[in-house]
């Protein structure tokens, strides 16, 4: 068993929207946010990104922002072990959402690549694109995202970090490689994802509830809900519809938006 997130981390900011639209909208609004706070901050933006159903109109929206593309620098945190031009690839919904419609420099897109012999080289090879566009020197340092956009799975599983895998114990390396159904995935590991200045969860529909409820409840297994191993030192935000939010505990009080 494992309590729920220690302390020294900043509680959870637990967000509550109306339906799915509403969640869309304020996920893409907070979204973009940040990461003109972390230009101003920093002069430039990392921004990891999701994949699944969910994100997919949040970069449609992105797309239509007025940003500096130049100084956003966009990553995935996870990806299925198939081609780039395959429809399961994270990277190809993204592009056709989002990157693809506005004017970013080729040379700030750090795709995952899958077009390499095994699922460990393409995660090795990422996390080598990761110390070079982080300029990180030692792999015992882990970059800080700017911003990392997670989703969660109906199994309590994020990223590609599923429940009873080999991922979930991995420590030392920024990424690796993932298995869900026997299917390799690409993933930031856990230590990676919780240097991150702002981690933002992004979950819709009432078969999130019975997860949600152990995610957040004092204690349970982070092995069988591996998205209760997300305790970044920077801030945890977790926006959800009202269908997924009836899974939270009655000792969480999120702000309800209406």
């Amino acid at each position: 068993m494992t309590a729920a997130p220690s302390a020294s981390h900043s509680a959870p900011q637990v967000h509550i929207f109306a339906d799915k639209a509403a969640l869309v909208d304020a996920a893409a609004a907070q979204t973009v946010e940040l990461m003109k706070a972390a230009i101003a901050a920093r002069g430039r933006c990392t921004i990891a990104l999701s994949g699944g159903s969910t994100p997919k109109p949040i970069y449609q929206a992105i797309a239509k922002t007025d940003l500096p593309w130049d100084k956003i620098f966009v990553y995935w945190g996870d990806e299925r072990y198939v081609p780039a031009t395959h429809t399961d690839s994270n990277a190809k919904m993204a592009r056709e959402a989002w990157l693809d419609q506005v004017d970013i420099p080729a040379d700030n897109i750090f795709a995952v690549p899958t077009d390499v012999d095994t699922p460990d080289t393409a995660a090795t090879l990422y996390q080598q694109s990761l110390a070079k566009s982080f300029q990180v020197a030692s792999e015992k340092d882990f970059p800080q995202f700017d911003v990392i956009l997670l989703g969660m799975g109906d199994d309590g599983h994020t990223a590609s970090l599923f429940p009873h895998t080999a991922a979930l114990n991995e420590r030392k390396r920024w990424v690796t490689v993932g298995s869900k159904d026997g299917q390799p995935r690409i993933t930031f590991t856990s230590p990676l994802i919780n240097q991150a200045h702002h981690v933002l969860f992004v979950v819709a529909g009432a078969n999130k509830q019975a997860a949600l409820s152990q995610v957040f409840a004092p204690e349970a297994d982070s092995a069988v809900y591996p998205s209760r191993l997300i305790a970044p030192v920077g801030e945890l935000r977790w926006l959800l519809d009202a269908a997924a939010g009836q899974g939270l505990p009655n000792t969480i009080e999120p702000k309800v938006h209406t």
